[in-house]
């Protein structure tokens, strides 16, 4: 019995993954923050183990407030793909480490690019 107490007791933090609360800042290239921008974050790979056997959700889509932020529950820690998509904006795309316990992404925003044609 004791071994077994012994086990849960040095085994059982392990089964958690880290969990990670973001925090991101979305802008315009003037500085400017960009309101109401979608935002999607999926968690790509690293540590995400189910926690006590409830499933640890792994994909966020939300929008950004007033002043251009958006803040994201806990995510398991590990790479992370953050999209966002503004209207008058280059949609943004890139994948992010994260192993803190509460990281700030900062993210500018191009302008769109003029359209050309091959003809």
């Amino acid at each position: 019995m004791r071994a077994l107490i012994l086990w849960i007791a040095l085994f059982l933090p392990l089964l958690g993954a880290d969990m990670t609360t973001l925090t991101i800042s979305v802008k315009s290239p003037s500085g400017k923050p960009v309101e109401y921008a979608s935002v999607i974050v999926k968690f790509v790979k690293g540590r995400s183990a189910a926690k006590l056997g409830k499933k640890i959700r792994k994909e966020w889509e939300l929008r950004t407030n007033q002043e251009g932020y958006v803040k994201i529950p806990p995510i398991p820690q590990g790479t992370i793909l953050v999209q966002i998509i503004a209207k008058d904006y280059q949609t943004f795309g890139q994948n992010f480490d994260v192993d803190e316990e509460e990281k700030t992404l900062d993210i500018k925003l191009n302008p769109p690019q003029p359209q050309y044609s091959a003809h």
